[in-house]
């Protein structure tokens, strides 16, 4: 497989909030290389900075947040250095666009679907309103609306939650956007409607081979659709690799806590592994490994020198000590060994091979 071309680069960024005269930094030092054609997903406990992250790409930031230090380089410009309106309409759902967890937040209430739209399309394709329209359906029947001519007229309340998720990714569709970010997008649905959405967005991301930033907290989803993975941890990455390294070949013990949670995992009464303790106040400098002490694994320099990546293989790193050659040496938790068998029984296809 050839080398991909990388389409936006972050490096060293810090995500700083002015919060009540305190400075909360919710994303600390991230490097991150996205690229071409390829389904990045972001997994890790809410809070982690999952959304705050992919909103440095958008200029979406809250109004008392600021990306403090570092560059997010796309396609050859500097993100950060983009200061009014103006400038990021270029990039915001032009170039970058976002399908959010929520649909009847990004749906205008008292505006048609169709014209919802249409708007889109006069606004980046440039199209005249017959042309708009024509398209507008083409799109509503591409994700799935039935007699999309006939729905085009109808108000967002007029469908339900899961046909409102598909015009969202319709309208996202018609910026045609060389990076989809899609923020949870699934997890206001059902599960049966889940994966119809999941199953959507495969399908269009290959046919449209955009470059997709999936963000959830749900590993089923990340088997089912990711290329690579990057797990997150209190505003940092602290593992990164292929779908099938995070699942097969975990390395840090946060990974194995997430995998330990999954579903399909759980005891014979139903009783799921859960995490002890609580994620760090991002209001105060962490030091070491900032899963130390939620971790039954960490050792001393865990809780008193930062972690450097330490390289599993060209396409794989994590940030634990227990890289460290002079580590003791740790096998992953008997729950999550043979991972793809365990999962497998209870789980129809299980993990992609």
């Amino acid at each position: 497989m050839t080398e991909k071309d990388v389409v936006l680069s972050a490096k060293d960024v810090v995500v700083e909030f002015a919060v009540r005269d305190r400075v909360l930094t919710a994303i600390r030092g991230i490097s991150l290389d996205l690229y071409e054609g390829e389904v990045l997903a972001l997994v890790g406990e809410s809070g982690s900075g999952k959304s705050v992250l992919t909103k440095t790409f958008t200029g979406m930031l809250e109004a008392n947040g600021r990306v403090a230090k570092g560059s997010i380089i796309y396609r050859g410009q500097d993100l950060t250095q983009l200061t009014s309106h103006k400038d990021w309409e270029k990039i915001r759902g032009q170039k970058i666009a976002t399908i959010f967890q929520d649909p009847m937040t990004s749906l205008d209430p008292i505006k048609s679907i169709g014209s919802q739209i249409t708007d889109v399309i006069l606004k980046h394709q440039g199209k005249s309103k017959d042309e708009a329209k024509q398209i507008a359906i083409d799109y509503m029947t591409k994700v799935g609306i039935p007699e999309a001519d006939k729905r085009f007229n109808d108000y967002p309340f007029q469908y339900s939650g899961g046909m409102r998720q598909r015009i969202v990714i319709a309208i996202a569709l018609a910026c045609k956007p060389d990076i989809l970010v899609c923020d949870e997008p699934t997890t206001a649905l059902d599960v049966t409607i889940q994966a119809q959405i999941i199953a959507l967005l495969k399908s269009l991301q290959e046919e449209y081979n955009f470059t997709t930033i999936f963000i959830t907290h749900d590993l089923g989803v990340v088997a089912s659709i990711a290329d690579k993975v990057a797990v997150m941890y209190a505003g940092d990455i602290v593992e990164y690799g292929s779908v099938e390294d995070i699942f097969y070949d975990p390395r840090h013990p946060y990974t194995w806590s997430l995998l330990s949670s999954l579903p399909q995992l759980a005891d014979d009464q139903g009783v799921l592994f859960s995490i002890p303790g609580t994620p760090p106040s991002l209001y105060k400098e962490i030091k070491g490994d900032a899963f130390a002490a939620r971790s039954p694994y960490a050792m001393k320099i865990d809780f008193e020198e930062d972690v450097p990546r330490f390289e599993v293989s060209p396409s794989h790193w994590a940030k634990t000590w227990l890289l460290h050659p002079d580590a003791p040496k740790v096998e992953k938790p008997v729950l999550i060994q043979n991972l793809h068998e365990k999962i497998s029984q209870k789980y129809q296809g299980g993990l992609r091979k």
